[in-house]
């Protein structure tokens, strides 16, 4: 599956959804990951649905989107769209990583037992 971060030094997860300027968009299974590339979301519209939709199509064929925070309206587009918005409080990217590894090996939430059916 593919998880973009919403990061500023492309370490941690450190940024707002609608503030965010560049996504990392990794794979990741339960064996390993590998970064795929960064995905430039670094438009500025001044129409925050204009401004959210575009940040939604720069995620590109993500599956999950990790940020810091991501405001109620904004979920709720990106869910929409068919991806998971997942927040995390500043951590490094790898963690979050090894921690979605160990849901997917153990016992998967249902969100995640979704997306790794898709």
């Amino acid at each position: 599956m593919k998880i973009s971060f919403a990061s500023t030094d492309g370490v941690h997860v450190n940024q707002h959804f609608g503030w965010c300027d560049t996504f990392y968009m990794y794979e990741v299974n339960e064996e390993g990951y590998h970064f795929i590339k960064e995905l430039d979301a670094s438009l500025k519209l001044e129409d925050e649905i204009d401004k959210l939709e575009y940040k939604i199509t720069s995620l590109e064929d993500s599956d999950i989107v990790c940020v810091l925070q991501i405001g109620p309206k904004a979920s709720t587009m990106v869910q929409k769209s068919g991806i998971y918005p997942m927040s995390s409080n500043e951590e490094n990217i790898e963690y979050v990583i090894t921690k979605i590894q160990k849901m997917m090996r153990e016992n998967p939430p249902l969100w995640l037992k979704r997306i790794l059916l898709k």
